[in-house]
């Protein structure tokens, strides 16, 4: 979908090109697959075997990576492997050409000027350099084809990072601009920053001056590698990989090459002296150890431990990633200001190391604001979607006190600590609170402070990124209890159902609330959406509740959980209004069974579904056994069973998509139900679903009276491939007798093939297998084992 309310025209893209199957070129590829593009991905001729060999490579080990940059793995099939010699006539009905091949400014100019000639004339084409000039690109393109050129960098992996940067030229058409920022956002899903075209643009010029002063003070404080890692990583709102671990994924050759390209570009910087790979970084370079790729880098695995490399020694020791006392507890004060301060007191070398780093990136990011994006809104955004960071840079300061720190910061150039004695902008120490307000974000550039984009696409986004301190309007209470909240926005007369518990959890008020919310949707509302205010939609039911009624053996106060469980989920499905379920992040157990109940799901595309109660021992039980079994007589009324085979599986092994789409292919949703690639529209589509449903005169699935099921053959015939898992020690006892339970339950239990049964009948013997595996003690040994230490145990 694109932004209909748009007065412009929308950028209407049915195919794209790829040009370059290297790792960005056909991991962009695939997601433009995966949002349903024809793609043709393109590179050289073969020397040998079939001529476009290089693409069939690159899109078969699409299928090998980790994280998987298709979201289905069948969409590999759709992808058009192509070659410059055979098939430029491809060109003729491409919508978007993204060139993605190595970064050699030669080279990008050569195939500009091949292809020029095949490029119809509509077409986009973009740059997805990380880091050249995009105005020095534009100067080899023929005159006509100059207005549709930009760059447009994807950050790795490309599915998976929220951050495009586009980069107009001088000549840019600004509709096509306005056009690649809509597709981008709502078919790809992303975050788009719009960057000026300076050497690495906002996210990779911030991003990695970051690492440098982190290496380069490192050295200054004689710190090991782990020791930074532990410092710079989930401790300060970072990715996990931190600093040498991030360096040892990106490759050390590329980051060495990044950092010499910032040393030719940037000979101007006053921080240009810094732009060397530092020694230790070269000299694994010249090893041949360069990182995740060949198995040594900072780091290399031993065995089962990983080991970091020792400075000093020039050989491996093992890691021991962890900050000291005083700095992990000056890292735990919520209080920014009083940790800044404490940072800067401290004599500790870690907590100078640490102060030093943020001064210097500070410091960096404040002198060229003007010089690289259009406000400190797009720093931020940059380094939060493309780096993985909480808050960006801007936000951290302000967020620590801008004055006290800037001061600070003089202080420190004054005293000749700095990385450059070159004077913070006067705009700095004007007497501000910080550079993000309620007027919008500082532009150094116009010395005024800018809202936010008003381009029509981000209208579909109710709940946007907020950048730090912006508040949007919570809507309006219609009831609440402790477990949910119903809520209105707008006046669509659309309620929202969110969860109050942590991790969304599902507990007796949740049950009640939303059994509730529902009547009261009932008898004043249009529809309803049950939506979460963050990650995850829910992580299922509340075990430590669950196991607390057996401990003591409260069997009969179980079995009324479950029934009530299961009146919830019907409650749903029964729903005069129609109850639209809008998924992102998890959907486990209770959660994916309160969306299977729904009259349609909308999920983005990222969504982690799964009924994974097998793995803690029991079965599905809110009625999601019950709903398949439905779903396989409605879909195969002559023969349940040939719609069961596929989700037995999916069940019996506790399996979780790993998107939306591969959700669809295991059962869990509905080939009905729509994927929203980006997650901050998933609201607004949401309720235009719900509306749409009850404007169109919704009304619920009538009752299931009689429903053909499988029965005892299709039981035996699933306990017959059990028998082999059994014979080989791949499933336990107690795995088998879950397994022969869900089976029993899906093929409606102990009765002749081909009988009818009502919908009581099936949620009946759900709530039978439920309650008796609960009883067990293997059971309840796995339950207790996955909520003290979060993984499974094999019992």
């Amino acid at each position: 979908m694109t932004a209909a309310s748009s007065s412009k025209p929308p950028l209407r893209i049915r195919k794209a090109a790829v040009l370059g199957a290297g790792v960005m070129g056909a991991q962009i590829a695939a997601h433009l697959t995966n949002a349903g593009v024809e793609t043709v991905l393109f590179d050289l001729p073969a020397k040998d075997g079939p001529k476009s060999g290089i693409a069939l490579k690159a899109i078969a080990n699409l299928a090998k990576l980790s994280p998987a940059p298709l979201a289905d793995k069948n969409l590999a099939a759709a992808i058009i492997p192509a070659n410059y010699d055979e098939h430029l006539d491809h060109l003729k009905d491409v919508d978007l050409v993204i060139e993605a091949i190595a970064e050699r400014m030669d080279w990008k100019l050569d195939l500009y000027k091949k292809i020029a000639p095949h490029v119809s004339a509509t077409a986009v084409l973009a740059s997805n350099t990380s880091g050249l000039s995009i105005n020095g690109l534009a100067e080899a393109l023929p005159e006509e084809l100059r207005h549709r050129f930009t760059g447009v960098h994807f950050f790795n992996p490309p599915r998976y990072m929220h951050l495009v940067e586009v980069i107009p030229t001088r000549l840019t058409d600004p509709a096509v601009v306005d056009g690649l920022e809509a597709f981008l956002t709502t078919t790809l899903g992303k975050g788009v920053v719009i960057a000026k075209d300076t050497p690495n643009f906002i996210g990779n010029r911030i991003g990695v001056f970051s690492m440098l002063a982190a290496m380069y003070h490192t050295e200054q404080f004689k710190l090991g590698f782990d020791t930074v890692d532990a410092l710079t990583g989930p401790a300060l709102g970072r990715p996990k990989s931190a600093t040498y671990r991030t360096a040892d994924v990106v490759g050390l050759d590329t980051m060495a090459h990044v950092i010499k390209t910032m040393a030719d570009t940037l000979p101007d910087d006053p921080w240009l002296k810094y732009f060397k790979a530092p020694a230790v970084l070269q000299g694994l370079i010249d090893k041949g150890a360069l990182g995740s790729k060949t198995g040594a880098g900072f780091y290399k695995k031993a065995g089962k431990d990983i080991v970091v490399i020792d400075a000093a020694k020039q050989d491996y020791r093992p890691s021991e990633q962890k900050p000291s006392d005083e700095v992990a507890a000056i890292l735990a004060i919520k209080d920014p200001s009083e940790k800044f301060g404490k940072l800067r007191a401290s004599s500790d070398p870690q907590a100078q190391f640490l102060w030093a780093s943020f001064r210097d990136l500070f410091h960096y990011s404040a002198f060229h604001l003007a010089d690289i994006a259009d406000t400190a809104r797009d720093v931020d955004f940059a380094i939060r979607w493309g780096y993985g960071w909480k808050l960006g840079p801007f936000e951290t300061w302000q967020a620590a006190g801008w004055q006290q720190v800037a001061e600070w910061i003089n202080e420190d150039i004054k005293a000749g600590k700095a990385m450059s004695n070159a004077p913070l902008p006067a705009w700095v120490t004007d007497g501000r609170k910080g550079v993000h307000s309620k007027e919008g974000s500082w532009s150094a550039g116009e010395s005024s402070y800018k809202p936010r984009s008003q381009h029509p696409v981000y209208a579909r986004q109710l709940f946007p990124d907020p950048i730090l301190g912006e508040k949007f309007d919570q809507g309006v209470t219609v009831w609440e209890n402790d477990g949910v909240r119903l809520w209105t926005l707008g006046d669509d007369q659309v309620g929202i159902i969110s969860f109050k518990t942590k991790m969304n959890t599902v507990n007796d008020q949740v049950l009640d609330g939303v059994q509730h919310a529902i009547k009261l949707a009932e008898e004043k509302l249009k529809a309803v959406v049950i939506w979460q205010t963050g990650e995850p939609f829910s992580a299922g039911a509340d075990l430590k509740g669950a196991l607390g009624l057996l401990k003591e053996g409260k069997f009969d106060d179980f079995d009324s959980m479950v029934a009530n469980f299961q009146r919830t989920s019907m409650s749903i499905k029964e729903s005069l209004v129609p109850v639209v379920s809008a998924v992102r992040g998890m959907a486990f157990g209770g959660g994916c069974e309160f969306q299977m109940h729904s009259a349609r799901t909308v999920a983005a595309l990222e969504s982690y579904i799964g009924l994974v109660e097998a793995g803690v021992g029991l079965l599905p039980a809110g009625g999601g056994l019950h709903e398949l079994a439905v779903r396989a007589a409605k879909a195969n009324p002559d023969d349940p069973f040939e719609s069961l085979k596929k989700v037995f599986e999916t069940i019996a092994m506790a399996k979780v998509s790993a998107s939306a789409l591969e959700a669809k292919q295991l059962g869990l949703l509905r080939d009905s139900d729509i994927v929203v690639f980006n997650a901050y529209e998933l609201l607004y589509v949401a309720k235009k679903v719900a509306l749409s449903l009850a404007e169109s005169g919704y009304r619920p699935p009538m009752p299931g009276r009689a429903i053909p099921v499988a029965g005892d053959t299709g039981t035996a015939t699933f306990q017959a491939s059990l028998a082999n898992l059994k014979e080989g020690y791949f499933a336990s006892p107690h795995d088998i007798d879950i397994a022969t339970r869900i089976a029993d339950t899906l093929c409606g239990g102990k009765i002749e093939r081909g009988s009818l049964v009502d919908e009581e009948w099936l949620l009946a013997l759900e709530r039978k297998h439920f309650v008796e595996l609960a009883k067990t003690e293997k059971t309840q040994a796995r339950i207790a084992h996955t909520m003290t230490t979060g993984k499974p145990l094999r019992n």
